[in-house]
């Protein structure tokens, strides 16, 4: 599962792709003309509040593959190879730029958010409705040559698709049904997948709730998630060497937290995971998994002998043991639940598997 960053050239891509991952972009990478790839940690407090209460030996983040797809520009779109790119992920990352600086250049002249995020909608939108009209006269002909059931119920579908994007409205706000995205799982649509506007501000518009408010309310109708963040100011805290620096500038500038640490769990929420998490002396440790998945399916994300072998789960509400203050009084609370087969893992859960293999 990954989430590919895309934008404009100068937006700050590349930056925040750098502290998404820790991955420091070389010149061999930008030479190479390919996509550049890692992985980032998803940062969760309730995984350090487990940290502070286990003082564990190991501890192990969950973590999703991050790909920094080429710049959306001209030459981009002509050939076509950036569609294809954004086709193979999962989930998308817009990052927008709303910072003024004159020294960085913008390719459409000035600074208008609005603007490049309308365009850039525009252009994942044409993609796929292009590909949809090109099926469908593919469609026509071959209907026209010999009647197939297959072919007809595509071509239905597709017309729904066709309408659909015809309203410039992406793919994920069509309602399919489970049998209709499987239909069409192979294509290469773009605007079926879930998408998070970043918006790179200046340090003065970091907590700009009005601003927040403005551009999330413009695109809550296209179920697009948005939030700000300031490269600028997420690199000076990358920068600093100790937690207590850290944290006395996070709190000179009154914010709780680094906003890729938010980044990083809305992510996560885009690929439609969720994480539960293991726990002791030994180790902590945070699983990613599929929303809606059965606790024998997160024994396999551990391991597959721990699905195959599954008996039950032992399930402890995170909630429960934060405001408990342990496992005893957890217990003692009968807060301690034994869970079966069909019990669907809810995030924050925290597990331990019984199984026999």
């Amino acid at each position: 599962m990954k989430v590919g960053i895309i934008g404009l050239p100068q937006t700050g891509k590349k930056t925040l792709f750098e502290l998404l991952t820790g991955h420091e972009i070389t010149e061999k990478d930008l030479a190479s003309g390919k996509n550049i790839k890692s992985m980032a940690e998803i940062r969760d407090p309730r995984f350090d509040k487990l940290l502070a209460m286990y003082n564990p030996k190991k501890h192990v983040r969950a973590r999703i593959d991050i790909e920094l797809l080429p710049k959306i520009e001209k030459d981009a779109i002509t050939k076509g190879d950036i569609f294809r790119d954004i086709a193979e992920t999962d989930a998308l990352c817009h990052v927008v730029r709303k910072f003024a600086d004159d020294s960085v250049y913008h390719i459409n002249g000035t600074v208008d958010p609005v603007r490049d995020i309308d365009s850039v909608n525009s252009e994942l939108i044409l993609h796929d409705l292009i590909f949809v009209e090109k099926r469908l006269e593919r469609l026509e002909l071959e209907l026209k040559k010999i009647k197939d059931e297959g072919k007809a119920k595509e071509k239905e579908l597709l017309s729904r698709l066709k309408e659909h994007l015809d309203k410039e409205i992406p793919l994920r706000l069509l309602e399919l049904k489970p049998e209709e995205k499987r239909a069409i799982a192979s294509y290469p649509f773009v605007t079926l997948k879930e998408m998070i506007l970043a918006v790179n501000v200046s340090e003065d518009d970091v907590k700009n709730e009005t601003l927040l408010k403005e551009i999330a309310g413009r695109y809550a109708a296209l179920k697009i998630e948005v939030m700000l963040v300031s490269a600028k100011v997420e690199s000076e805290i990358a920068s600093l060497e100790t937690e207590k620096e850290k944290e006395e500038f996070l709190s000179a500038i009154g914010i709780s937290e680094p906003a890729v640490n938010a980044l990083t769990r809305l992510c996560i929420k885009a690929l439609n995971l969720i994480s539960f998490f293991t726990v002791g002396e030994d180790e902590v440790r945070q699983w990613p998994i599929k929303r809606a998945s059965s606790a024998p399916e997160a024994a396999g994300a551990i391991h597959s002998d721990l699905q195959k072998g599954f008996i039950r789960a032992e399930l402890i509400k995170f909630e429960d043991l934060s405001s408990l203050g342990g496992e005893d009084k957890v217990k003692e609370a009968g807060k301690l639940y034994l869970k079966g087969k069909d019990y669907i893992v809810e995030d924050g859960d925290i597990l331990n598997i019984r199984f026999n293999v």
